[in-house]
């Protein structure tokens, strides 16, 4: 047994978890005789589709087989979704039979009975394709892998479950036909575990924090909650058959798992759908913070309504026409998994058609306003549900209003006007009534309510944050930087004050006309010059280059949209990209290009000026800005919007926005919302306000859950951000208590370069290895809080925080090099060159990279010679240590004599260092010994003709000092090549993993050595080493096969030693500040 909890232990954790709590059954997978080439467990598939489908013909079962072996299109994720289909709908065929020609459906799980179908838990499962791989676990429904699991070692500092990330992406490279099968994927080190799809990013698996939807688990590393929250069985049944689907954008599709909160919120709204539809109509408000995935809860909600009630009618209501058009887009991107294409009602005369008299199904969207009073209703049926968007608008009122005018002669003429949702009500008065939201509804709203019921479920912005489904956003107020007078502030509250109240939007209207000149005040040549040069200096030093660059511009107005544009333009004129001209009257309008980096997006409007229109455009052009904002390679990076895109508009990598109109409530909520997606590493969004929202912030948060409001309710970057950067700061200072950094200041570009490298070489002294762990963690929440306030950290401390994530960037690629998930090398190089640039204002900035393309190597004199050379002693004994674990640990794999004599002597030096027994010097020298005795090894076998898989047997056979008394030298270069010519011609798939394969191959090797003599008399143990260099060679072939020389190679230094600044004068150019 291992003395450490490992990966192996950590399987075998896992195999009785799901053998003996969640009752699978268990399979090795050496153990099973069979085909690597084919992914699929053969008997067990065969066996279950036959006792699934007892009433169908041998020749349709076998159509059905041949379909799931074989499939036709080349496209991975067309494959997957194929195979989706099958799984959760059934396989269609056809088939001949007595010279007529038949038609069945095979179905490949029984979903009624759970018990009927096979479940099967298989570790060490081995698939060839492009190459050998053998994946922790697999799961196999029916001898269907329907799930992959990718297991970490949870005692190994330098890995975790994100890097199992990386090695699924491998597999589905190398064995891609194992995830045509693919469900879920899962990545695991114990301490966290997440579930995703082989669509989703690394950002986009997600954790599973409840066994039973009613109690969530915050011990993070209970990976028991995990598991048995998703592998139960009948609840994976229920998630593979309506929680996972393919939402189709265009010419791309990602594949949906439904996140924990999604599942039971939706199982919930279910139940409360069936006591309704036999009740009050009344199912009840869905509640989950926006950016969670409100949107596609309603497609798993409206899937499964089918599923549950007799041939629906789902009426989807939203307020608006770009709602509208959102959600339609969204069902209509699921629609193969809805088995129904939506229907978009285009006006009332078309609702009418779409609703009157019919009798069943139908996915029906429209406008609240495209239904009319009117003394017939539109249909009486029961099994109709009215899903509302956003239901907590006022529009949603069933109470009756008098609304009073006057004719021509001036008198007072009192008009009946019904709520939206009576109205709503009287056209389909059997219907039931579910809303979705993003945002709480407020304390006065009684109608909501009325209209729909109770809460369903509640998933509020603290647990979305926690679960990672959502970030938190963060407020930066600016108001000052406009220089507004009194008057025009009091304006805006009152403009506030009018928006709280929550009235209708004809009062709203008529009350904005009353308020007085706000637009023209705000709209004044000088406020708006104001405004564009803030946002422009604020968007190009602190978020310009964070993430992907892209920000959003809310306008209080139309004619103000337009006229930031124009500003922008005119002190940015590239920013319009590859421009044309168009003639509109006597003016000649600039029209940007495709390539350009701002645009404004709002409705086209018969009011608008005529040079407005080739800028503004049409539907199709709002469609085609939507696409290139949301691709983050696109040079489209700033808009300018109005109403549009604030509600359902999602860019996950959309980190900023600035706001320049007056908002409240939920319409401030949703919008703010907007920068709340996940995007890689985002520490959260960032709202800067140039009106005033900050009051209307802390109202609207009255309304959430009081962890919420504890939490979130006041998220100014001075009171959050700025006060957690400081103590992040104070404590890396601390951690560099002792180290002189001044030079990174006020040195030159080699100054600065060295004290980088100096600063790496503090840290990494071995006295300071808590320091080290410490900083690494502190520096990255120091990087992540600067992120968020820059704009507010004065020069010389974001001069400071510079210089640590220069430093820790450093220790990252230096500890972990490529495994480190966070940095590729050209990121790095950017990162730095970026702080560099950023924060010297000296003749030039030497790039630390500068040197990092060029490879390195233990057989290289003059590197051995430059590292027992360096100043910096830390960084010389971590660069040997390094290559030398990473020569050591290519031996582990290849060479057993070789592994255990250099792993010894490397492991012995260490240990005399860390325990202070050597001093730098000393253990330079002993690590310099040792990488000239590897290096010997490494070329040993030239003398002897050998190859390097071959000196692996030599040195096996070698091992006893008399072997080369009792044997010539050319007896055991012939054993030697005999020995692995026989294993090259018996080697089988994990033979090594099969006691009979093990026991036929010992009896191979014995004979061939008997023929020899060998072992010498009384070294019987040699044969041991033998045998088990052979078990070696025959698990690691591949790695035999790559040179031993290149492995060591390969590994790069990841800092510019002294004696390697040069050309420093010709660097210089490219990193000025």
């Amino acid at each position: 047994m291992s003395l450490f909890y490992d990966e192996n232990a950590y399987e075998q954790c896992l195999i009785e978890l799901f053998r003996d709590t969640l009752s699978w059954d268990y399979c090795y997978g050496p153990d099973v005789e069979r085909n690597f080439r084919d992914p699929l467990y053969e008997p067990v598939l065969e066996e279950a589709i036959c006792r699934i489908n007892p009433k169908a013909d041998s020749h349709a079962i076998a159509e059905a087989l041949n379909k799931i072996r074989h499939f036709e299109n080349n496209d991975l994720v067309k494959q997957n979704a194929l195979f989706m289909d099958y799984i959760q709908n059934g396989v269609e065929v056809t088939y001949s039979k007595n010279g007529e020609t038949k038609a069945d459906i095979i179905y490949l799980v029984d979903y009624k009975n759970v018990e009927n179908n096979s479940f099967i838990f298989a570790n060490q499962w081995t698939v060839i394709e492009r190459s050998n791989k053998r994946p922790d676990v697999l799961l196999f429904l029916n001898g269907l892998p329907i799930c992959l699991f990718e297991l970490k070692s949870p005692s190994r500092e330098e890995t975790d479950a994100s890097e199992a990330y990386l090695q699924i992406r491998n597999y589905m490279q190398e064995v891609p036909s194992l995830f045509i099968y693919n469900c879920i994927c899962v990545m695991s080190d114990q301490l966290v575990s997440k579930a995703g799809t082989i669509t989703s990013g690394d950002d986009r698996f997600m954790e599973w924090k409840t066994k039973d939807g009613n109690k969530e688990t915050t011990a993070h590393a209970d990976f028991t909650t995990f598991f048995e929250g998703i592998f139960q069985k009948e609840r994976l049944l229920d998630i593979i058959k309506n929680f996972i689907c393919f939402n189709n954008e265009g010419l791309k599709s990602y594949k949906i798992l439904a996140g924990y909160h999604q599942y039971f919120a939706v199982r919930k709204a279910i139940v409360r759908t069936e006591q309704a539809v036999q009740g009050d109509g009344k199912i009840g408000v869905f509640w989950h913070t926006q950016g969670s995935g409100k949107s596609l809860s309603m497609v798993f909600y409206a899937h499964l309504l089918q599923l549950t009630i007799e041939s629906p009618t789902i009426v989807v209501i939203t307020d608006r026409n770009d709602l509208d058009n959102q959600l339609y887009t969204q069902f209509a991107n699921c629609k193969d998994f809805l088995r129904q294409v939506p229907q978009q009602a285009e006006s009332r005369e078309h609702l009418k058609s779409l609703l009157n008299g019919r009798k069943a199904n139908g996915i029906i969207f429209t406008t609240m306003q495209k239904f009319e009073e009117s003394n017939e209703p539109l249909s009486d049926r029961r099994n109709i549900i009215v899903i509302a968007d956003e239901a907590h608008r006022g529009q949603y009122g069933l109470t009756e209003k008098i609304k009073t005018t006057k004719d021509d002669q001036g008198n007072l003429i009192a008009h009946r006007v019904k709520g939206t949702a009576r109205i709503i009500r009287d056209s389909l008065p059997h219907a039931s009534f579910i809303g979705f939201t993003g945002t709480p509804i407020s304390r006065d709203d009684r109608n909501t309510t009325e209209v729909f019921g109770n809460y369903i479920d509640i998933y509020d912005m603290t647990q979305a944050v926690e679960d990672g489904a959502t970030r938190p956003v963060y407020y930066e107020s600016r108001v000052v930087k406009l220089k507004l007078d009194d008057k025009v502030l009091k304006q805006i509250d009152d403009e506030y004050d009018l928006l709280a109240g929550n009235a209708d939007p004809e009062v709203i209207e008529k009350s904005k006309r009353e308020l007085g000149q706000l637009e023209s005040v705000l709209g004044n040549d000088k406020t708006i010059a104001s405004l564009v040069d803030d946002i422009l200096e604020h968007y190009g030093e602190h978020r310009e280059h964070l993430y992907t660059g892209k920000a959003m511009i809310v306008a209080y107005s139309r004619s103000i949209a337009m006229k930031i544009y124009e500003r922008i333009l005119e002190l940015r004129p590239e920013w319009a990209g590859t421009t044309s001209h168009v003639t509109i009257g006597s003016k000649l309008v600039t029209v940007p290009g495709d390539d350009a980096k701002v645009a404004v997006v709002m409705t086209e409007s018969n009011k608008d000026p005529e040079e407005w229109r080739p800028i503004v455009g049409n539907k199709s052009k709002r469609q085609e800005l939507a696409v290139r904002f949301k691709d983050n390679e696109s040079p489209l990076k700033v808009v300018i919007v109005v109403d549009m895109w604030l509600t359902g508009f999602d860019v996950p990598s959309l980190a900023t926005m600035y706001v320049f109109k007056p908002m409240e409530s939920h319409n401030l909520m949703q919008a703010i919302a907007r920068v709340n997606r996940v995007y890689q590493d985002k520490e959260g969004g960032l709202v800067v306000d140039y009106i005033g929202i900050a009051s209307a912030l802390k109202r609207a948060m009255n309304d959430y859950t009081v962890r919420d409001r504890k939490r979130y309710g006041d998220m100014d970057i001075a009171k959050e951000a700025f006060p957690k950067f400081q103590e992040k700061l104070e404590i890396c200072r601390s951690l560099f208590h002792g180290f002189d950094y001044s030079k990174f200041f006020t040195g030159s570009a080699l100054q600065i370069g060295m004290c980088i490298t100096d600063a790496l070489n503090f840290i990494l002294d071995p006295s300071r290895e808590e320091q080290k762990k410490s900083f690494i963690k502190e520096g990255l929440m120091l990087r992540q809080s600067l992120s968020l306030c820059s704009s507010i950290v004065p020069k010389n401390m974001q001069a400071e925080a510079n210089f640590f994530e220069a430093v820790r960037v450093q220790i990252m690629r230096f500890l972990y090099g490529r495994g480190d998930k966070k940095f590729s090398l050209k990121e790095v190089n950017e990162r730095i060159n970026e702080l560099l640039k950023q924060s010297v204002k000296s003749d030039g900035v030497l790039n630390l990279f500068s040197d990092v393309g060029e490879k390195f190597s233990l057989f290289d004199p003059k590197f051995l010679e430059d590292i027992a050379k360096m100043k910096q002693k830390n960084i010389a004994v971590e660069i040997l240590k390094k290559l030398i674990a990473e020569q050591v640990k290519v031996y582990s794999r290849t060479n057993v004599v070789n592994a255990q004599k250099f792993s010894e002597l490397f492991q012995g030096a260490m240990n005399r260092y860390l325990n202070g027994m050597l001093t730098n010097e000393q253990v330079i020298q002993e690590m310099l010994n040792l990488a000239q005795q590897i290096k010997e090894a490494a070329f040993s076998g030239e003398k002897l003709g050998l190859t390097k898989e071959e000196v692996a047997f030599y040195d096996a056979l070698t091992k006893p000092e008399t072997a080369k008394d009792f044997y010539s030298n050319d007896q055991l270069v012939a054993m030697t090549r005999e020995l692995t010519e026989l294993l090259r011609k018996n080697r089988t798939i994990d033979w090594q993993r099969k006691e009979s394969a093990r026991a036929n191959m010992r009896r191979l090797i014995k004979r061939l050595l008997k023929k020899y003599k060998y072992p010498p008399e009384g070294q019987e143990d040699a044969l041991k080493t033998v045998i088990n260099q052979c078990e070696m060679w025959t698990d690691n072939m591949d790695d035999f096969e790559a040179s031993v020389e290149n492995t060591a190679v390969n590994n790069q230094l990841y800092f510019a030693p002294e004696m390697q600044y040069r050309n420093v004068a010709d660097k210089q150019a490219d990193y000025k500040a």
